[in-house]
């Protein structure tokens, strides 16, 4: 038994290797930050550009879901230039590849159109010069600040009611300065959580007709080794459950009155901005 379980082991190692290899010669060969071995058309990049418990997570797994997108969550990659993209692709296809059968083929192929990354955080882009590439395209997602405070300060509970409002003011505030420097309704798009959960179908053709996937957006999403899990998405909440749930669980922190009109002020000035530069929900 204790020799099956060596060969076993001896095997997965193997396996595990033979695909890392695999991964990084495909994808490490070109130089282009867009291109791997095999393949004729680059990829493109896709950003979730929001903020923590903005619902980012639903909006990761929705999108992964559809075959044209490859991503599992938050992969704390610091992007200083488009070479980061190369370290994008072998983290997503690595995770990828372990809730994936290796007798699928098309967990090898790598044929997906966009690499998925979700970006919440304002020392994750060093240089952001890359998000006008024709080849990076940009989500926007943002929560009123009622909520969005409130799950902040229960998430972070070593962050006073201050340095959360802090946390969400400046973020939005960085959300702003990439919409204006992108300035191209063609690679961004601006939702609400509001907007996914309540329009959820006007959501679903508007991401359709920005990505220009070949199917469309669904509330059942696939669950993967990584939902749940800690420092990658949401963990607190009912994305576990594998479809979009309306009925948000019971808070029990109340953010002061005068933070939250603070925070009710910059999700305003964010909310023009982005509808300004970036394509809008029509609902």
């Amino acid at each position: 038994m204790e020799k099956i379980i060596k060969i076993r082991q001896f095997i997965r190692v193997l396996k595990n290797d033979i695909i890392q290899n695999y991964h990084q010669f495909r994808i490490n060969t070109p130089q282009d930050p867009y291109a791997i071995v095999g393949r004729s058309k680059p990829y493109r990049i896709l950003f979730i550009l929001s903020h923590m418990r903005s619902g980012s997570s639903l909006l990761t797994h929705i999108l992964n879901s559809n075959p044209d997108i490859i991503g599992y969550g938050e992969t704390h990659i610091q992007y200083t230039s488009e070479a980061d993209f190369k370290r994008l692709m072998l983290k997503v296809y690595w995770q990828a590849q372990e809730f994936r059968k290796i007798q699928d083929i098309k967990s090898l192929s790598m044929y997906q159109t966009y690499i998925l990354d979700k970006v919440l955080h304002n020392n994750k882009f060093l240089d952001d010069n890359f998000l006008v590439s024709e080849n990076v395209y940009s989500l926007f997602l943002l929560r009123e600040p009622k909520r969005s405070l409130a799950s902040i300060a229960e998430l972070k509970p070593h962050l006073n009611q201050e340095q959360v409002l802090d946390y969400y003011v400046q973020r939005l505030s960085r959300l702003e300065d990439y919409a204006k420097l992108i300035n191209s309704k063609k690679r961004s798009l601006f939702i609400t959580h509001a907007q996914l959960l309540k329009h959820t179908d006007l959501v679903f053709e508007a991401l359709k007709i920005f990505l220009d996937t070949k199917q469309g957006f669904s509330e059942d999403y696939q669950i993967l080794k990584t939902t749940g899990m800690r420092d990658v998405g949401d963990y607190k909440g009912n994305i576990k459950i594998g479809r979009i749930v309306r009925t948000q669980r019971k808070l029990e922190t109340q953010v002061a009155p005068d933070l939250e009109e603070k925070g009710m002020r910059s999700f305003e000035e964010c909310c023009a901005t982005l509808s300004n530069y970036c394509r809008t929900i029509e609902s």
